[in-house]
């Protein structure tokens, strides 16, 4: 789920974890009083598994063809 930053007038501001199909708070959760949803700032990805592109969304044929081709490059070595 995102994390959506929101500022109140009084508290400051504070993160929510929330649903996207979630409406805004209008409220603060600590005083109650009114609350803004800021815009979001740049959030960078990094992606540390190997093989990243390699997901079980293949096609069985594509990982057919892959466990061959590994096949092939082992009895070459």
């Amino acid at each position: 789920m995102p994390i959506y930053e929101y500022k109140c007038a009084k508290c400051g501001v504070f993160e929510k974890e929330q649903r996207i199909t979630a409406s805004p708070l209008e409220k603060c959760p600590t005083c109650g009083g009114p609350v803004h949803r800021l815009i979001g700032h740049n959030i960078s990805v990094i992606y540390k598994a190997g093989g990243f592109y390699t997901t079980e969304n293949r096609s069985q044929e594509y990982k057919d063809k892959a466990k061959e081709e590994t096949k092939t490059e082992s009895k070459a070595s």
